[in-house]
């Protein structure tokens, strides 16, 4: 079974820094595959075992961006 956890990423200007936050996601145990949709600032973490919002939100805090509560 596919988990899927979205947050919105702040301080994302280009597709740069776009990979830079799917890279730094990437990087975590379990996870299967990140989605970033730029103009949005959402980022979709699919894992197939449960990931924690705080272990992806400390990824994305790595990687120099923020995320809106």
């Amino acid at each position: 079974m596919s988990t899927a956890i979205t947050v919105t990423v702040t301080g994302m200007t280009c597709g740069g820094c776009a990979n830079r936050v799917r890279d730094g996601i990437g990087l975590l145990s379990g996870v299967d595959g990140v989605a970033v949709d730029l103009p949005t600032g959402q980022v979709t973490v699919e894992s197939a075992a449960a990931i924690e919002r705080d272990t992806i939100v400390a990824a994305i805090d790595r990687a120099g961006y923020a995320v809106a509560d």
